[in-house]
C-alpha cells in the first residue's frame, strides 16, 4: 500500500486535517524528491527524505494508538506526572539527577497491538507497561489507545540522554512539555525546543507541574507569563495547564486533553501535517521564480555554436568546399587538356577524409552524397584537433550556457546546471567530427551548365583538331609533291586555319568568361556549406550541452510545482 493510500485510509470522518489535501501534499513531496535527488545536495534533502520514510512507517502502524511524550528538564517532575497519570509507580523517581535514562511507555489497553509501534519508536520491551486491567472496569476506557512515554531529561548531563530525547521527539504524535515554577522560562527549553515546535502547536501541550507549591494567585501569574513566552515562541493558543502529581484533582484538565486526543485519533496526522509545513519551509530556499525550459536564449546558443564551429573546423571545410567547387567546375568546363591536368590534382574535400573504418548507420560521404546508407561507414575528417585557445573558448561558452540558465533561479541549482552542461563535453569532439562528416555540403550534383559548357569546349577542341589535321594534311601533300587541292576560305582566311585558330581562341575566351561565374559559384557553395555545417554544429550543441541543461530546468519546474502543493494548507 502506498504512502498516499495509507493517509486516505487513516483519515475518515469529519477531520480537521483534510484527507485528500494531506495525501496530495505527501505525494507532492515524493515527486519533489524524485526530481531533485539527482540535482540538489543531499544535505538539503535529508529532512524531506526522513519525513517521507517516517510518515510511511507511522501510517503503516497502528492507527488506533496515539503516542504522547512527556518531555521536560531535570527536576520538572516528568516521572512523577507519568506515574500519576498512570496511577501506578512505573517510572523511577528519585533525588539523584538525572533519574530517567531511557524512555518508559505505558499503554492503555492490550499491549500486543501496540508492540510494533513501540518497536518502531524504540522503547525497550522491559520498559513497556500495561495500564488497564480487569480491576479498573471502565475507569480508564477513555484513554484506551494512549501510549504515554516518559522521556529522559533534555538537559541531562548525559549526552546520550539528550540525543535520545531528540530522536523520540521526532517520532511521537503529541508532546506534553512539563515545566516547573522555577525553570519555566529556561532559555534552552524555549530556544532549542519550544520555538522549533511552532509548526506543531496543535499537538503541543505545556503543563506547569508542581503548581501545588504556588498559591492560586501566583499560579495564575505564572501561567499568564508562561503563555506570554509561548506566544513569543510562536505557539499562540497552545494549552498551558497547571498540574501536580501530588494532587489528583489538578490532573483533570490534562487527562481531558489526552482523552480528547485519543478519541479524535488525529494527533499522528496533525503531527505529519506540521512536519510537512516545517520541511516545506526548509525547502523553500531551493525554489525561486519560475524558469522555462527555453531559459537558455538564442544569443547564448549562437555564441556556443560559433565556438564549436570554429573548434570543429567549419571555416576550413567551407573553404575546402569552395575550392572543390572551383576545382570541379574547371575540370568540367575547361579545355579537355586542362581538364586532364586538373584531375591529377586532389579534390580539396577528399583531402579531409581520414578513414572509413568504423561503420555507423545513416552515414553520408563528406563531399555531400546526401543519401543515408545503412551499409556505408561514417566518413571521418582529417581536420586538425582544436587548439588550446579554441578549447578554452568552447569551455567558456559552455559555462555561459549554465550561468545563463542559473541566473533566475536559486544558486543551489547552479552546480547541477554546470555539471549538466559539461556532462557530455568529452563526447563533443567526436560528435562534431561526425556531424561535419555527415553534413550534405550540396556538392553531390553537377550543375547542368557545366555539362553544356563542357560539350561546347569539346566542340571547339574538335574544330581546332580538325583544322590542325587539315593543315597538316595540306602540308604533307605539298612536301610529297602530290596534286594540291583548294582549301575553302572564309574571306581571306583559309577554313583550316579558321577552324584551328577559332577553336583555340573560342575555347580560351569561354574559359576566361566563365572564371568570374565559377568564382561566384564557389563563394556561394562555400557559404552554403558553412550554413549547413553550422546548422549541424548547432544541433550537436543543443543535444550535448543545451539538452542536459534543459533537463535540469525541467526538473526545477517540476520541483517548483510539487513544492507549491506541499506548501498548500
Amino acid at each position: 500500500m502506498s504512502l498516499v493510500d495509507r493517509v486516505k485510509n487513516a483519515l475518515t470522518g469529519d477531520d480537521r486535517v483534510d484527507a485528500e489535501q494531506l495525501a496530495a501534499r505527501l505525494d507532492a513531496l515524493q515527486r519533489f524528491l524524485r526530481v531533485t535527488d539527482p540535482h540538489l545536495p543531499d544535505n538539503d534533502l535529508v529532512a524531506a527524505h526522513t519525513l517521507v520514510e517516517r510518515a510511511g512507517s507511522r501510517l503503516a502502524l497502528s492507527q488506533d494508538h496515539t503516542v504522547v511524550a512527556l518531555a521536560g528538564s531535570t527536576g520538572s517532575g516528568k516521572s512523577s506526572l507519568f506515574n500519576a497519570l498512570a496511577r501506578l509507580k512505573l517510572s523511577p523517581v528519585g533525588v539523584r539527577r538525572p533519574t530517567t535514562g531511557v524512555a518508559h511507555a505505558c499503554v492503555w489497553g492490550p499491549l500486543e497491538p501496540a508492540n510494533r509501534l513501540l518497536d518502531w519508536v524504540g522503547v525497550l520491551p522491559r520498559q513497556r507497561f500495561i495500564r488497564e486491567s480487569a480491576l479498573d472496569g471502565d475507569d480508564e476506557a477513555a484513554l484506551r489507545g494512549l501510549v504515554l512515554l516518559d522521556l529522559p531529561d533534555f538537559d541531562s548531563v548525559e549526552r546520550g540522554h539528550r540525543l535520545e530525547v531528540d530522536r523520540l521527539l521526532g517520532l511521537v504524535d503529541q508532546v506534553v512539555w512539563v515545566v516547573d515554577p522555577q525553570k519555566y522560562g529556561d532559555r534552552v527549553l524555549h530556544n532549542a525546543y519550544l520555538r522549533q515546535f511552532k509548526q506543531h502547536s496543535d499537538i503541543t501541550i505545556v503543563v506547569l507541574n508542581q503548581a501545588d507549591r504556588l498559591s492560586p494567585a501566583d499560579t495564575d501569574v505564572v501561567i499568564a507569563d508562561l503563555k506570554r513566552l509561548l506566544e513569543e515562541d510562536g505557539l499562540t493558543g497552545v494549552p498551558a495547564l497547571a498540574t501536580s502529581a501530588k494532587q489528583p484533582g489538578m490532573l483533570t484538565e490534562l487527562r481531558e486533553a489526552l482523552e480528547k486526543s485519543v478519541a479524535e485519533r488525529q494527533a499522528a496526522l496533525r503531527r505529519l501535517s506540521g512536519d510537512l509545513d516545517v520541511v516545506a519551509e526548509q525547502l523553500a530556499t531551493t525554489i525561486g521564480p519560475p524558469a522555462a525550459e527555453d531559459e537558455v536564449d538564442r544569443a547564448t546558443v549562437r555564441q556556443l555554436s560559433d565556438a564549436l564551429a570554429t573548434s570543429a573546423g567549419v571555416p576550413a571545410v567551407a573553404a575546402a568546399t569552395a575550392g572543390a567547387y572551383r576545382h570541379r567546375a574547371v575540370a568540367s568546363t575547361g579545355w579537355p587538356l586542362v581538364r586532364g591536368i586538373r584531375k591529377l590534382r586532389p579534390d580539396p574535400l577528399k583531402r579531409l577524409h581520414l578513414s572509413t573504418a568504423k561503420p555507423e548507420p545513416a552515414a553520408a560521404e563528406l563531399d555531400g552524397a546526401g543519401r543515408s546508407d545503412e551499409e556505408a561507414p561514417v566518413a571521418r575528417t582529417s581536420l586538425p584537433e582544436a587548439d588550446a585557445a579554441q578549447k578554452s573558448a568552447v569551455g567558456l561558452c559552455v559555462r555561459a550556457v549554465a550561468a545563463r540558465a542559473a541566473a533566475p533561479i536559486p544558486q543551489v541549482w547552479a552546480p547541477a546546471l554546470n555539471t549538466a552542461s559539461r556532462s557530455r563535453l568529452g563526447d563533443l569532439p567526436d560528435a562534431l567530427d561526425r556531424a561535419v562528416a555527415k553534413t550534405d555540403l550540396g556538392m553531390s550534383r553537377k550543375p547542368f551548365w557545366w555539362t553544356a559548357v563542357g560539350l561546347l569546349q569539346w566542340l571547339f577542341t574538335l574544330a581546332a583538331v580538325v583544322g590542325l589535321g587539315w593543315l597538316i594534311a595540306g602540308y604533307a601533300v605539298r612536301v610529297l609533291g602530290l596534286p594540291e587541292f583548294n582549301n575553302p576560305a572564309v574571306g581571306e582566311v583559309p577554313l583550316p586555319t579558321l577552324l584551328l585558330l577559332g577553336g583555340l581562341l573560342l575555347g580560351a575566351l569561354l574559359a576566361l568568361a566563365l572564371r568570374p561565374i565559377v568564382n561566384l559559384g564557389a563563394k556561394r557553395a562555400g557559404r552554403r556549406a558553412e550554413q549547413r555545417l553550422r546548422g549541424a554544429v548547432t544541433e550537436v550543441a543543443r543535444e550535448y550541452v543545451v539538452a542536459p541543461v534543459r533537463e535540469v530546468l525541467n526538473g526545477y519546474a517540476q520541483a517548483r510545482e510539487a513544492l507549491t502543493v506541499v506548501r498548500s494548507e
